[in-house]
């Protein structure tokens, strides 16, 4: 009998195979994002120091949102990161999907983030 292997595993997977490649240094952090099924999170990680730099997420009391799982509420996240990011003078970042697929939320704050000012 074959086993199904769990979703989240799965995505762990992927994460770690793209983990492998993608780096945040210094100079070009990177851009990691975590979707819940009730929320996102976004934060930028210099990967040599193991230090997050800015952060973001959908629970944040600046943002006001009722529900923080639809496409409105991540482009609000990749919003507010961008804004954070820009103040902690970070310009340029590789983007860490974290084995989600590049479709909905994911492509939603990431398009957010480029449109005010993050470049990847």
């Amino acid at each position: 009998m074959i086993k199904k292997v769990a979703r989240n595993e799965a995505r762990q997977a992927r994460h770690s195979r793209v983990r492998a490649k993608v780096s945040g240094t210094a100079s070009v952090p990177r851009l990691n994002v975590f979707r819940s099924n009730s929320n996102i999170f976004a934060q930028i990680i210099d990967d040599e120091k193991a230090v997050t730099l800015v952060s973001a997420s959908s629970i944040d009391k600046e943002l006001k949102l009722e529900n923080g799982s639809n496409v409105e509420a991540a482009t609000k996240v990749g919003e507010l990161l961008a804004k954070r990011a820009k103040q902690a003078k970070i310009t340029k970042v590789v983007f860490d999907r974290g084995g989600y697929l590049y479709h909905g939320r994911v492509k939603a704050l990431a398009d957010a983030a480029r449109e005010n000012g993050l470049e990847f």
